[in-house]
């Protein structure tokens, strides 16, 4: 038996147990919550089998507990409800079968044996008893425990037939593996290799969401590779899959894009848990395969593999059903990532950073973590340097702000007055004579103060209204 009263959900486990005991039902608490119980994690859910009706039991527990939130899904053999801010999940003992074009099971009622052995991996299938006696007895017919110990990742059943019935868990193989810092052993890879193609009878969405668990883990480049390595990717991502390879034309290489893109991201995750801007840096050189050049004498280049990208970005977020900030995110800062490091030289004009404080608007900040990030170098005094750069471009970029009020710029003359000082009614023209103001503020020819620039529209409204 496993030591309960080391954990603080003992005495919920202990309530939930005498209530199946009463109810003459026999309960275990499974899954996650075993594997996160020995790993040590956090608990926020757990989940429970009862060989009987679990929807019933559940309303019955959440009664006798003063639970809330009772949530039933009769057609599963579902039910969830709070106690306090842990959430409890009951499920009928059940086994399932499957057919070949779909991975919707066929399910029937089994006993905990059949539950078990239906999960994906070994790790997910320890269950607890949670009747009298053998209160807190580890029931471990898969050898979870000690894949936990090891490390590794591997299916209950055959492997093939495991992601055959269901392809998905191919996907959840590899974020576990990223999560938990954990190898997928080696036929269970195989398979996943082999039956890769199957993955697509699942639906994008279900995907994207396994494939956004990856990219939220805390060092996501683990699960891109596995990904890669196990031609996943191919199915899930194939642009991503297009970066990876080193070239070589005469003596000069070019470095493998995919390695240095996945540095990207971990260094991104190192440093924020914003998943739009995580996948900004995955996607930021997607371009470059499809303007790679060779140039004697110079060497592998990418010239406008930002304008490149960009295009490309709609039908890739649109494909992954991606949420819509996905795309404004990663569009925005895959057009103007390389735009900073032009920005170094002292000689450069208040004007130019102008530009891109108006260019970024409020992703500047997010711009600029993404250039650090960008910088993937193993040499320590080049990675100090470009870091420097930066801080420069930050403090000038600080410095113009602070003279110009310009992260939300717009002409501070509105169309009414232009309207009223010109003689003109609504139409294109007001239209061009505010982007005058504006362009004239951005060169710096006048200041961004509403009487400089009401003077300025006096000024060139005549001709430019002729």
């Amino acid at each position: 038996m496993i030591d309960l009263k080391k954990t603080v959900h003992f005495p919920v486990l202990s309530s939930i147990g005498r209530i199946a005991d009463d109810k003459q039902a026999s309960l275990y608490a499974v899954g996650g919550f075993v594997r996160d119980f020995f790993l040590g994690r956090e608990i926020t859910e757990i989940d429970f089998v009862t060989e009987g009706d679990g929807p019933a039991f559940a309303r019955y527990a959440c009664r006798k507990l003063n639970g809330r939130g009772l949530v039933v899904f009769r057609r599963f053999g579902t039910a969830s409800f709070l106690l306090n801010a842990l959430k409890l999940e009951f499920v009928s003992a059940r086994k399932e079968s499957y057919s070949k074009d779909s991975r919707k099971p066929r399910v029937s009622a089994g006993d905990l044996m059949d539950d078990l052995s239906r999960r994906d991996f070994t790790i997910n299938t320890m269950a607890i008893r949670l009747n009298a006696p053998g209160f807190g007895q580890l029931m471990d017919p898969f050898s979870g425990q000690s894949d936990l110990k090891r490390e590794i990742i591997r299916t209950p059943l055959k492997p093939a037939s495991t992601f055959s019935d269901d392809p998905l868990r191919m996907m959840r193989a590899v974020r576990f593996a990223c999560q938990l810092g954990f190898h997928i052993e080696k036929q269970t890879f195989r398979a996943i290799n082999r039956e890769r193609e199957r993955l697509r009878i699942v639906s994008r969405e279900r995907i994207t969401d396994e494939f956004l668990k990856i990219m939220s883990c805390p060092r996501p480049s683990a699960g891109l590779r596995i990904l890669l390595e196990s031609g996943l990717l191919d199915i899930v991502f194939p642009e991503l899959s297009d970066l990876a390879g080193v070239e070589q034309r005469d003596t000069y290489h070019h470095k493998d894009v995919f390695e240095h893109t996945v540095k990207v991201v971990d260094n991104l995750a190192a440093v924020t848990d914003n998943i739009p801007l995580r996948f900004a840096g995955l996607v930021h050189d997607i371009g470059k395969p499809r303007v790679k050049r060779f140039v004697k004498g110079t060497g592998w280049t990418f010239h406008g593999h930002e304008q490149v990208g960009v295009r490309m970005l709609k039908t890739i977020c649109d494909r992954m059903r991606l949420p819509g900030e996905y795309y404004r995110i990663s569009k925005k800062l895959t057009q103007l990532h390389m735009r900073p490091i032009h920005l170094i030289d002292e000689s450069v004009t208040d004007s130019a950073i102008r530009r891109l404080i108006v260019q970024a608007g409020e992703q500047l900040d997010s711009l600029m973590t993404l250039c650090r990030a960008d910088i993937t170098s193993g040499n320590p005094g080049r990675v100090k340097k470009h870091l420097a750069n930066f801080d420069h471009i930050v403090h000038r970029m600080s410095e113009v702000e602070e003279k110009d009020r310009m992260r939300a710029f717009q002409s501070p003359v509105r169309g009414e007055e232009i309207m009223a000082a010109c003689g003109i009614g609504p139409g294109p023209a007001v239209g061009k004579l505010k982007k005058m103001i504006e362009e004239a503020i951005l060169d710096g020819i006048i200041p961004n103060d509403h009487d400089a620039a009401f003077d300025y529209l006096l000024g060139i409204k005549d001709d430019a209204l002729e």
